[in-house]
């Protein structure tokens, strides 16, 4: 897998996109082609008593993981990609990338996958200036819109509160809503959004950002921290707090979690220096389970 910093170096968010993609597919499923375009088979974990003719079995001796080959039926269904794009995703990592960066890409492989599925796909830009919202369509020309709005998003402000993200829940209709977000917020905005979407459209995949300098604390000496939504300002001796963050933040991503799959999310933590693999894989896990 290229890591997120080469994939963002590429400076072409499409063939980011296509080349994550690809490269998990060809290092994990099984993948046929037909003329220009792509298809995979459908995966779907082995249960007790399912057929072992099925079983696909230079997969398990690769991931250790049991799938079973589903047939090629019209299994298309709508993703609706959530893209938080509040001030704090602009967080940035020691190997250069944000938050917003990293969400870029994966949200891009994410449509990528999902497109070529035959999925229509869709895409809300978080903000507090107001929603972008790209409705779900499963036409060739989509990609490239989605790809655009990712490009030219910008993070800024706080988090939006619930007036403008009402028309998020204002209908119901069945989907695959896959929420990218570093879960920063005043109260708990993101979590009540997620808990009224997963009501009128099904499915939530929630996928939780943090940057490796957040989750090591490789910082050192006197620092000084600014809240990029606040501007509020915290000057700390980073050896000397070391071990009590740890402490703090290890306590929150575990109380995060526990809410999440509480409410029925399907929850995942990411780290922002590493391949996007487990993103995708989940993405499909959840797309074969509906």
């Amino acid at each position: 897998m290229l890591s997120p910093k080469l994939l963002h170096g590429l400076r072409n968010l499409s063939l980011a996109a296509r080349q994550a993609a690809e490269g998990f597919l060809n290092g994990a499923h099984a993948s046929r082609r037909h003329g220009a375009g792509m298809e995979f088979s459908q995966y779907r974990p082995y249960q007790p008593g399912d057929d072992l003719r099925r079983l696909d079995w230079r997969l398990a001796a690769r991931s250790d993981r049991y799938y079973l080959r589903e047939s090629e039926v019209d299994t298309s269904l709508t993703v609706h990609l959530l893209l938080d794009a509040s001030a704090s995703m602009n967080h940035r990592d020691d190997n250069g990338l944000t938050k917003l960066d990293y969400a870029r890409l994966l949200l891009a492989a994410l449509a990528y996958l999902a497109h070529r599925q035959g999925d229509a796909v869709g895409l809300t830009i978080l903000s507090p200036a107001g929603l972008r919202h790209l409705p779900a369509h499963a036409d060739a020309r989509q990609l490239p819109r989605l790809y655009h709005a990712l490009a030219t998003a910008e993070g800024a402000g706080r988090f939006p509160d619930a007036a403008t993200l009402a028309p998020l829940t204002a209908r119901r209709q069945r989907a695959l809503t896959v929420c990218v977000s570093d879960l920063y917020e005043e109260e708990s905005e993101i979590n009540t959004l997620l808990t009224r979407l997963r009501a009128v459209s099904g499915d939530v995949l929630l996928l939780h950002l943090a940057a490796h300098n957040e989750l090591e604390f490789s910082y050192q000496g006197a620092v000084t921290f600014r809240d990029l939504e606040t501007d509020q300002v915290l000057q700390i001796d980073a050896d000397q707090q070391r071990h009590s963050y740890q402490q703090q933040l290890q306590q929150w991503l575990r109380d995060t979690a526990q809410t999440a799959r509480r409410q029925g999310f399907d929850y995942h933590l990411l780290n922002t220096a590493e391949p996007l693999d487990q993103a995708m894989r989940e993405f499909l896990r959840r797309r074969v389970s509906r």
